[in-house]
């Protein structure tokens, strides 16, 4: 593991759980363009609130590795809050506005 991420920093935290989730969806989007499909429509590979769960679940893995491994609890916790961000986030523009 590259040194800049064996810190137990909040920020580095925050960061990382903002960023995975939004570099997952750009992978996804490749996905689906790769299939000749446009990205998050119904006729997409991957629909859309499936595709939003999973790009909040990737966050899960990275943050037991901090948490449980390297016993980093201020990244943990940076993550976790951004974690909880993207979740109130999800709800908010599936079931609320709709």
């Amino acid at each position: 593991m590259n040194k800049f991420f064996k810190r137990d920093q909040f920020g580095l935290g925050i960061i990382m759980g903002i960023l995975l989730p939004i570099i997952l969806m750009f992978l996804f989007y490749f996905v689906n363009a790769l299939f000749g499909r446009p990205p998050l429509s119904f006729y997409a590979f991957i629909h859309n609130e499936t595709f939003q769960l999973v790009c909040i679940a990737v966050n899960v893995l990275p943050f037991r590795q901090y948490m449980i491994k390297y016993k980093f609890d201020k990244t943990g916790r940076g993550m976790l809050i951004s974690t909880f961000a993207y979740a109130i986030l999800y709800v908010i523009l599936n079931y609320l506005v709709k």
